[in-house]
């Protein structure tokens, strides 16, 4: 981090400090060209590989084979990213994939959206979302606390990084596609702010 010399406006009003939060250049819409700056912003981010798979070219020199890498970042409260990264070795592959998921983080909105709870914590979706990649749809309904991830198990993963803990859900499309799977519930949790709610008018 001490040696990072930013190549964007962004970058450099970050090592500034003219901005001191993510939520900052989310509300100004900026784009996130560096992978330093959620490092500066958004420390203590958690990270896990869901899918791993050898990936084969052949050239004029011969067959070429490379780790293919997905990986899953978060922070457990309102942030989530994916990424995918291919490298000759399985460590440069994830490597990739991590500063590719930090440039496609997102904040997610979080709520209670429950008629059968109404308890005002954040720990379902606000509302009902969809999100679609590939054949893969995924929709997201909110759930009373306790229910846990109603989700199979790649959606899981993406949820409880972006910090939900309680969610109904429905899928369908060939769901055993990691990265569609993946993808469609990180599309979903977008959607979270693709709807303005009155609580946005009071910010």
């Amino acid at each position: 981090m001490e040696t990072w010399t930013p190549r964007t406006r962004v970058g450099r009003l970050v090592k500034e400090g003219k901005i001191t939060s993510i939520d900052e250049i989310f509300r100004r819409n900026l784009p996130i060209l560096e992978p330093e700056i959620i490092d500066m912003l958004l420390p203590g981010l958690e990270h896990e590989v869901i899918d791993v798979s050898i990936v084969q070219k052949m050239t004029d020199a011969g067959r070429i084979t490379r780790y293919r890498a997905i990986v899953i970042i978060g922070n457990k409260d309102g942030y989530v990213g994916i990424g995918k990264g291919k490298a000759r070795q399985f460590r440069f592959a994830v490597e990739k994939a991590v500063v590719n998921a930090k440039l496609n983080i997102i904040p997610v909105r979080r709520g209670c959206g429950s008629w059968e709870c109404g308890c005002g914590e954040p720990h379902s979706v606000p509302f009902t979302v969809r999100g679609k990649s590939g054949s893969v749809e995924v929709v997201l309904k909110p759930a009373p606390k306790g229910t846990g991830l109603v989700v199979g198990d790649v959606a899981k993963t993406v949820l409880r990084l972006a910090g939900i803990s309680d969610v109904w859900s429905y899928t369908r499309g060939e769901t055993r596609t990691t990265y569609n799977f993946a993808k469609a519930t990180y599309n979903a949790l977008r959607a979270t702010y693709d709807i303005v709610t009155s609580m946005d008018w009071t910010r």
